[in-house]
């Protein structure tokens, strides 16, 4: 059976400074790689999770955000919680203005999962219409 959550030291996110805080900006990042295992059975599952947010005074350092997303490999999560989890340790870590993590599972058992949390700033008011840019897919990472 897989292991329980652990509190390992790549479970540590780095922030640094960021560099346009007097503005609202996207940054979007795509990590085709993620993977936990099963609660129930064990078995690998696999997702490719997309990251928006717009920073406040701090952004992810991406060492240690590639460090902390490997750490689940080994660990049993359901999609829904590890979803809500890693979104909840990454705003502890940023404070963001906004954040959205979508984690889109493979298919298990003839069922694809998609996952949306989102987190927004208590007090802070997006423009009228947020029109996040649109990222095509990596013809090397997806078909």
């Amino acid at each position: 059976m897989p292991k329980p959550a652990s509190t390992t030291r790549a479970k540590a996110l780095e922030t640094f400074a960021n560099p346009a805080p007097h503005r609202d900006y996207q940054i979007h990042m795509e990590i085709p790689e993620f993977t936990c295992l099963c609660p129930k059975t064990g078995q690998p599952d696999f997702a490719v999770l997309t990251l928006d947010y717009i920073a406040d005074k701090v952004c992810i350092e991406l060492k240690s955000l590639k460090l902390y997303i490997w750490s689940f490999r080994e660990e049993g999560h359901f999609h829904e919680d590890v979803t809500n989890r890693i979104l909840d340790d990454l705003v502890r870590a940023t404070k963001p203005r906004f954040m959205r993590l979508t984690a889109r599972f493979y298919v298990r058992g003839g069922i694809f999962t998609n996952v949306v949390a989102e987190h927004r700033k208590t007090g802070w008011k997006p423009a009228a219409k947020i029109e996040l840019a649109e990222f095509p897919a990596q013809s090397n990472t997806r078909g």
